[in-house]
């Protein structure tokens, strides 16, 4: 859940970096007493998130401004559509204008990009899930804009799970048994344990811990999926990662894994074209 908190820590910073002396722009061309309306009009189709972020944007910098979201996150548009409309002093409305755009287009970005996605896995039971791949200091804002487009997330943080990566087994490699079996007994029994293999070799020794809740194959082909999710079975939750894009990922969610990750999600989205159409009032 995106929560108020998260919002105004996001948007206070990115205020402050666009405008940290104000916008000598408005200041110098507007006129303090004047005021415009705007509309946020899409330039092309896609799936809304951020309409909470959007008004922040303005009512943050000016209590004043009054923002009408009209599209709800999760939402599918058209190209031409008004998806929200702000009123207010048109100095306060052009020095948040930027700040707004750049968040709900990056967000509503995801989610499209997501909602896609989920599409070429609906008829699977696999789940599609992100990764901690986001932009920094934007992460809470880009997990909501996944769900926004039907998609689930993964850990929040190294803070939420044990999560054993091919870099913590190149540490323990010679005791990864025992440093599993040690951590369960170190953790509370809500912590969930995740380890990641590449190689089907490698599953039997995590299986025998017999203390790990999900693994992770990671760059498999697909017969190796389907190898992989076979041996485990209903021993462990299996997760799929690693080369998965738009082409790829209905031939490895048919190979009966659980879970998807893909930091595509987060690491390589297009914002979308959304417009700020504004006139003097």
């Amino acid at each position: 859940m995106l929560t108020r908190q998260q919002i105004e820590r996001v948007v206070a910073m990115a205020l402050e970096e666009d405008a940290p002396h104000g916008d000598i722009t408005s200041q110098t061309l507007v006129p303090a007493t004047a005021s415009a309306t705007a509309d946020l009009v899409a330039r092309e189709p896609g799936v809304f998130s951020g309409g909470e972020v959007f008004a922040a944007a303005f009512t943050m910098l000016d209590p004043d401004v009054k923002v009408t979201i009209g599209t709800a996150d999760g939402d599918l548009f058209l190209r031409g559509d008004v998806l929200a409309s702000v009123s207010g002093s048109a100095r306060s409305i052009l020095q948040s204008e930027r700040v707004a755009l750049n968040l709900v287009q990056r967000m509503s970005g995801i989610a499209t990009l997501t909602m896609t996605y989920v599409a070429l896995v609906a008829d699977t039971k696999a789940r599609l899930v992100d990764t901690r791949k986001t932009t920094p200091g934007l992460r809470a804002l880009e997990r909501h804009a996944v769900r926004s487009g039907g998609g689930h997330n993964h850990r929040y943080s190294l803070s939420d799970a044990v999560m054993a990566k091919d870099n913590h087994l190149a540490v323990v490699r010679d005791n990864l048994g025992e440093a599993l079996q040690q951590a369960r007994r170190d953790l509370p029994h809500t912590t969930h344990i995740e380890v990641e293999v590449d190689r089907l070799e490698q599953l039997d020794e995590v299986l025998a811990s017999g203390v790990v809740d999900t693994i992770m194959l990671d760059n498999f082909t697909l017969d190796d999926l389907r190898a992989g999710v076979a041996h485990i079975g209903d021993r462990a939750i299996v997760e799929a990662s690693g080369n998965v894009n738009l082409e790829t990922i209905r031939a490895i969610a048919q190979t009966g894994v659980d879970v998807i990750s893909v930091g595509a999600l987060t690491h390589s989205v297009r914002s979308l074209d959304l417009g700020l159409d504004m006139s003097v009032s």
